[in-house]
């Protein structure tokens, strides 16, 4: 799982915010300046749409900066709590972190927002781990039995000299001895 090779927990939190809040500038600029050459006027839609994204696009990067370490310190203190990394601590921080994020519309908000979170990474985890099981099995080791073709003339030809040790050889191994 990619959990073993991800940097060690005070040092995730930063990676896990610097990319979330990469992923929405960029994310958000490519969004926002469409939205700004269409909302724009005729004759200044390219300026509209550059404007759009130095108005926009920092706000995007920074409310997925907000997820990004509200998530990644969520799943540290569970790490530190349980004391293993599993795929319930991410579906506990998906919930945790739509219930903080959400903090200032009420508990009813708080409350469906947790429930999406948890789905949402629940739906991510589970399809991680369906990837990682379709994976390993073009890695399973298979017995030597197993790997022998039934038809001995699928094995290709003998090495040169394998067949004249054995008294046998081919017409050009014959002519060279």
């Amino acid at each position: 799982m990619d959990e073993y090779t991800r940097e060690p927990c005070p040092y995730r939190i930063v990676d896990d915010c610097g990319g979330a809040f990469s992923l929405g500038v960029i994310g958000g600029s490519i969004f926002h300046f469409i939205k700004g050459i269409k909302d724009s006027a005729k004759g200044s839609r390219l300026k509209g749409g550059f404007m759009s994204v130095t108005t926009n696009a920092p706000k995007t990067g920074g409310a997925f900066a907000q997820w990004g370490f509200t998530f990644s310190a969520t799943d540290c203190a569970l790490v530190a709590l349980r004391g293993k990394e599993d795929p319930w601590n991410a579906i506990i921080s998906g919930g945790v972190t739509g219930a903080v994020l959400s903090f200032r519309q009420g508990y009813t908000a708080m409350f469906g927002s947790a429930v999406i979170g948890c789905v949402l990474l629940a739906l991510i985890e589970g399809v991680s781990i369906a990837m990682t099981k379709m994976s390993a099995e073009q890695f399973k080791p298979v017995s030597p039995l197993e790997q022998m073709p039934e038809d001995p003339s699928q094995l290709g030809p003998a090495p040169a000299g394998f067949a004249s040790f054995f008294g046998g050889g081919s017409s050009t191994e014959k002519e060279f001895q």
